[in-house]
């Protein structure tokens, strides 16, 4: 696969880095994942990065990828919480200048994923940063009464950002690092973990990339086999 994502891309294609639709309703259980991605021409379909941080690159990203930029302002931040893998009933306080900081972690995790996925070694300035996002303090969570799991109040978007960057931690650190991949359609960038029991995920979402190529490769035998006569 050639290298795509790199310290200044070059323009993704209409498939890259999509704008986020919600995944999800307020008041998510814990074991919902995935998120729901738009394509160009409009169809909505449903990408699992696999793991929380790899969702945060699917709201822009440095270089060319920042055309797709959804964090503007502190509700896209709160609104991209609701939507990722995190339970529901988080509400975050968040300034403006948390959303800067997100951006830059943001930029940097996802050329620090991109490197993974290419078997580039990891870049100081981009570990740097992830280990110093990580470094703050989470999110907090309580257990209620009557057993149940809430998230503590008062909480903020710097604590937001540090978990995110600690399960970045957990991701490039552990045991499934080597599975962090890119999607193996040419004009998609997308990063996903595939951590599948054969280890064999090659396309962002089956649903999208893996039924594209499924439908090129059918015109292209057949195309192979109305140019053969003898073919058949």
């Amino acid at each position: 696969m050639s290298v795509r994502a790199t310290e200044t891309p070059e323009e993704p294609g209409e498939e890259a880095q999509e704008p986020l639709r919600p995944a999800t309703a307020p008041g998510k259980a814990a074991a919902d994942t995935g998120l729901t991605l738009v394509s160009h021409d409009g169809k909505p379909y449903r990408f699992d990065p696999g793991a929380l941080c790899l969702e945060l690159l699917t709201t822009g990203g440095p270089g060319a990828f920042a055309r797709h930029e959804v964090l503007h302002g502190p509700a896209d931040l709160v609104a991209w919480a609701d939507r990722s893998r995190l339970p529901g009933g988080l509400r975050p306080t968040v300034t403006a200048a948390e959303v800067e900081r997100a951006r830059a972690f943001r930029d940097a995790l996802f050329l620090l994923a991109a490197d993974r996925a290419h078997g580039r070694p990891l870049r100081p300035e981009h570990v740097e940063e992830v280990n110093a996002v990580a470094a703050g303090p989470p999110l907090v969570s309580q257990l209620t009464s009557d057993g149940a799991r809430v998230w503590a109040p008062g909480a903020t978007g710097a604590q937001l950002l540090s978990t995110v960057a600690r399960d970045a931690v957990d991701l490039f650190g552990g045991p499934h690092a080597g599975r962090v991949r890119e999607c193996g359609a040419r004009d998609c960038y997308l990063l996903f973990v595939d951590t599948s029991r054969p280890g064999r995920r090659h396309w962002c979402s089956m649903e999208r990339c893996g039924n594209r190529a499924k439908v090129r490769a059918h015109r292209a035998r057949t195309s192979a086999r109305e140019g053969d006569p003898g073919a058949g």
